[in-house]
């Protein structure tokens, strides 16, 4: 099944930036442990949240360029679907 996802061709780089925004985490938690001090704390928060969100889009355009494109030709009920899943997805990342 996870061969037809739409991120598949940019999956090493997808991990190669997840195990680095990892590594951001494993940064923020060293820094807390050593009472670094807050606004350097949040600026690195601020920093592992971009790189999230970009994360995010990219896989929601990939969604969008692979998935959504194939339903919405096949139509019917999956399309309609995969759009519901995609409003909700660009809703959550809108909230976060």
């Amino acid at each position: 099944m996870g061969a037809g996802h739409g991120y598949i061709g940019d999956k090493d780089d997808y991990l190669k930036r997840l195990r680095r925004i990892e590594g951001q985490i494993r940064g923020l938690q060293r820094m807390v442990e050593q009472e670094q001090y807050c606004i350097d704390i949040l600026t690195q928060v601020s920093a592992a949240t971009k790189a999230l969100r970009s994360v995010a889009l990219g896989l929601l355009d990939a969604h969008m360029a692979h998935c959504l494109v194939q339903a919405a030709a096949a139509g019917g009920e999956e399309a309609d679907q995969k759009v519901r899943e995609a409003s909700d997805a660009i809703a959550r990342l809108l909230r976060s």
